[in-house]
C-alpha cells in the first residue's frame, strides 16, 4: 500500500472545488488549502467567499489566503507544510520559482483546455467562441510560464450544438478530477513521464471582458450563436432593445440567405422565436431576459411585447 501523500491544494472558484472533494476523499492527506483572498462581490459589494474557502470550512481544512505568494515570508509559510506536492486548479495567483520547487513532486494543474491549445484564464469560453468541435482537460507540470509546463495526460470530450460553457465546465470539473487522481501516485512514483507540449500549436485564452458580450448584429449569425453559448452563464451576451439592456441566453443560427433588412431588425416573430437580420443569415432568439425581469421563452417574451419590425442594438 502506496504512502500517503501530502497534498497542497490551490484552487478558488467552483472549478477547483470537484478535485479538492477528490483529493479529500482519497488516501492522501490535504495538508492546505490556497484560495483567493475573500472579495468584495454583487450589488451591495459584500466580502464573498471562495466556492474552494466555502468547501474547505464545511470539512475543516487548514485555509491559506495570502494575497500573493511572492513574499518570502509566504514561501516559508508552505514549505513547512512539507509538501509531496502541490496540486492546482484556477487558483488565480502566479506561482513564483520559489514556490515550484518547494513540494518533493513538483506543482501539478488541472487545465481545462487540451494544451496547448488555450492556455490562460478562459479557455472553455474561448474554445466555444472559436467554434471548437472538441475540449477537454489537461494534467501538466508547471513551470515558470502560464500554462507551458509538460503535459502528463488528458482527457477530450465532444461539445455539442449549443452547448453552454457553463455545462462545459459542469463536465470538464469532474474529469479533471478523475484524471488527477488516476495519475497522481503513479507521477510521485516516477512511474509516468509528461511530453513537452508544442508552442506551435498554442493560443492563448484572456480572461474575459463584459464588454465581448455586446451583440455587434453586422457579425454572421454564426458567430453571434457561438457568443451566446460562451458567454453563458457571464457575462451573458446581451443587446440595447428600446434603451434597455436585453440579455440572450439561447439562440440558433439559421444557415440560409441573409434579408435586405439592417443587422439588428427583427424580421419575423413566432411562438418558436424571434428572428433577427445579422451581417450574414439570421438568429432565432429563443430565450431572453429584459433588464431587471426574469429570463423567459421567446414565446413569452412576445406576449408582452411587439417586437416584429424593432431593431436591436440601438440605443434610444
Amino acid at each position: 500500500m502506496p504512502t500517503p501523500l501530502r497534498v497542497i491544494y490551490a484552487g478558488t472558484p467552483e472549478f477547483a472545488v470537484s478535485a479538492l472533494n477528490a483529493l479529500v476523499h482519497s488516501s492522501h492527506q490535504v495538508v492546505a488549502v490556497y484560495t483567493q483572498p475573500d472579495r468584495p462581490a454583487g450589488r451591495g459589494r459584500k466580502l464573498t467567499l471562495s466556492p474552494v474557502k466555502e468547501f474547505g470550512l464545511a470539512r475543516g481544512l487548514k485555509l491559506m489566503q495570502p494575497d500573493s505568494l511572492k513574499q518570502s515570508e509566504v514561501q516559508s509559510a508552505l514549505a513547512e507544510f512539507k509538501p509531496d506536492v502541490m496540486v492546482v486548479a484556477a487558483y488565480g495567483l502566479i506561482l513564483p520559482k520559489a514556490v515550484l520547487e518547494i513540494p518533493r513532486c513538483g506543482c501539478l494543474n488541472i487545465h481545462a483546455s487540451l494544451l496547448p491549445r488555450w492556455r490562460g484564464a478562459a479557455p472553455i469560453q474561448r474554445a466555444l467562441l472559436a467554434g471548437d468541435r472538441v475540449t477537454g482537460v489537461s494534467l501538466m507540470v508547471m513551470n515558470a510560464g502560464l500554462d507551458t509546463g509538460p503535459v502528463i495526460a488528458t482527457r477530450s470530450v465532444a461539445v455539442r450544438p449549443n452547448q453552454t460553457a457553463g455545462e462545459i465546465h459542469d463536465a470538464l470539473a469532474p474529469l479533471g478530477a478523475a484524471l488527477l487522481l488516476e495519475y497522481l501516485e503513479d507521477w510521485c512514483a516516477g512511474k509516468v513521464s509528461a511530453i513537452p507540449q508544442d508552442s506551435t500549436q498554442a493560443c492563448y485564452a484572456p480572461k474575459l471582458d463584459k464588454g465581448e458580450a455586446a451583440i455587434q448584429w453586422q457579425h454572421p449569425a454564426e458567430f453571434i450563436q457561438r457568443q451566446i453559448v460562451a458567454f453563458n452563464p457571464w457575462p451573458v451576451a446581451h443587446t440595447q432593445y428600446q434603451g434597455q439592456a436585453l440579455r440572450i441566453w439561447a439562440a440558433e443560427a439559421l444557415d440560409h440567405v441573409t434579408p435586405a433588412e439592417a443587422p439588428g431588425c427583427v424580421r419575423k416573430t413566432s411562438p418558436n422565436g424571434i428572428e433577427v437580420v445579422t451581417g450574414k443569415g439570421v438568429l432565432v432568439i429563443k430565450q431572453l431576459q429584459l433588464a431587471g425581469g426574469k429570463t423567459m421563452s421567446a414565446a413569452a417574451f412576445l406576449n408582452a411585447h411587439a417586437v416584429l419590425g424593432q431593431r436591436l442594438g440601438v440605443s434610444s
